[in-house]
C-alpha cells in the first residue's frame, strides 16, 4: 500500500523554565506516537482534551519542531529538510483550522485570500488566478461573485467552506483536519463532512481527521486512533474498534456517546478521576489510575501497541492476559 504519511516515534516535550530560566519540567504533549496514512485514506484520532492530538497535527506540518521521532511525506523525511526547503513540502500538507471565524484574514477579501497560495506555490499563472478562484469556489458549493466578499460577510459554514477551498488550492496530497466542524451548527456539520468526502474521492486526497465527536470519526473514517495523554492506545479499521474495543480507555469513550434510541439498554463504563499531568504521568501505564481492571504490572510496565487481529492494534496489559479467541474475556 502507498503510504502518504509515516509517523515514527513522534516526540513533542515542552520545557517548563523556573524563574531562574532552567528546565524544571517538561510537558509530554506527544509521546512515542507511529502511524501511517494511504493515499485516499482518512485516519480519525480522538481522545479527550490535551490528550495530543493537534500537537500531533502540528507538528505533521511542521509548525513546530519534534523533540524526537520521524515524518515521512512520500518516503521523504520532513525532519531533515531545513527551513528554506520546507516550501516545498507546504503545498503537499494543508490544515483546515478548527475556528473559521479566526482562520480567515478579515482585511483580505475571498479572491485574495484564495489566490494567496497560487501566487507564493506558483501553482498557475498570475493570469490565471481568476479562473482558478473560480473554479475553487464552484468546487465547494459557493459562487463566483462570493469572491468578492470579505468573511464576515458569510456564516460560519460557509467560511469554513473557504478555509476548505484554501487548503485544496495548492492540490495537497495530505490535509490536516483539526476539528473543522465543532465550531459548526449541528444542521451545518453535515455538509461540511459531506463536503469532505466528495473532495477525497475527487482528488484523492488523505485526511488526518481530528475530532473529540465519535460519530463524526465513525462517519468519516477508514481508521482509528484513539489518544490518552500523549500516546495511542488503541487503532485499527473503525468498525472493528467500534464493534469490539479492546482498551477500557476506547470502552469508556464509547460508552459515553449518546445513542439515538430510547429504548435501547446501554452498560456505561464510567471512568474516575481526572487525567493525570502530562508534566508528572503515572508510571507503567498512563491510564491505570483511573481503570478498574488495574493489575500489578499496569502500574510498572508501559504497554506498547501490539496486533490483536490483522487491522486491530491496542496498547494493554490486559490484552496479553485475558484476550482469548478474538474477544477480550475482561469485558
Amino acid at each position: 500500500m502507498n503510504h502518504i504519511i509515516e509517523v515514527r516515534n513522534l516526540k513533542k516535550y515542552f520545557d517548563i523554565n523556573s524563574r531562574m530560566g532552567m528546565v524544571q519540567h517538561q510537558v509530554k504533549a506527544v509521546d512515542g506516537v507511529s502511524f501511517s496514512v494511504a493515499e485516499g485514506e482518512t485516519l480519525g484520532l480522538v481522545g479527550e482534551s490535551g490528550c495530543g492530538k493537534s500537537t500531533t497535527g502540528r507538528l505533521i506540518l511542521r509548525l513546530i519542531k519534534p523533540t524526537s521521532g520521524e515524518i515521512f511525506l512520500e518516503g521523504r523525511d520532513i525532519n531533515s529538510i531545513k527551513d528554506k526547503e520546507l516550501r516545498s513540502i507546504r503545498k503537499d500538507i494543508q490544515i483546515v483550522f478548527q475556528n473559521p471565524y479566526s482562520a480567515l484574514d478579515p482585511r483580505m477579501t475571498v479572491t485574495d485570500i484564495l489566490s494567496e497560495p497560487l501566487s507564493i506555490h506558483k501553482i498557475v499563472h498570475k493570469y490565471e488566478y481568476g479562473k482558478e478562484v473560480k473554479r475553487l469556489l464552484g468546487l465547494v458549493g459557493l459562487s463566483e461573485q462570493d469572491g468578492k466578499k470579505f468573511p464576515h460577510e458569510f456564516s460560519g459554514g460557509q467560511r469554513q467552506r473557504i478555509g476548505i477551498a484554501r487548503a485544496m488550492a495548492t492540490r495537497p496530497k495530505f490535509i490536516i483536519c483539526d476539528e473543522p466542524v465543532s465550531a459548526l451548527d449541528v444542521s451545518v456539520q453535515s455538509q461540511i463532512l459531506n463536503l469532505l468526502g466528495d473532495l477525497q474521492k475527487e482528488m484523492k486526497v488523505s485526511y488526518l481527521f481530528i475530532a473529540h465527536g465519535l460519530n463524526v470519526i465513525r462517519h468519516v473514517s477508514d481508521k482509528v486512533g484513539v489518544m490518552y495523554l500523549g500516546k495511542i492506545v488503541e487503532m485499527g479499521i473503525v468498525d472493528e474498534v467500534f464493534e469490539k474495543p479492546i482498551h477500557p480507555y476506547t470502552k469508556a469513550l464509547l460508552s459515553s456517546a449518546p445513542v439515538p434510541d430510547p429504548f435501547r439498554s446501554m452498560h456505561l463504563e464510567v471512568l474516575e478521576g481526572e487525567i493525570p499531568s502530562p508534566v508528572n504521568p503515572p508510571s507503567g501505564c498512563a491510564f491505570h489510575p483511573r481503570c478498574r481492571h488495574m493489575l500489578a504490572i499496569c502500574k510498572e510496565k508501559r504497554p506498547f501497541l501490539q496486533h490483536i487481529s490483522l487491522n486491530h492494534k491496542v496498547a494493554c496489559h490486559l490484552a496479553d492476559i485475558a484476550f482469548e479467541g478474538g474477544r477480550a474475556s475482561y469485558a
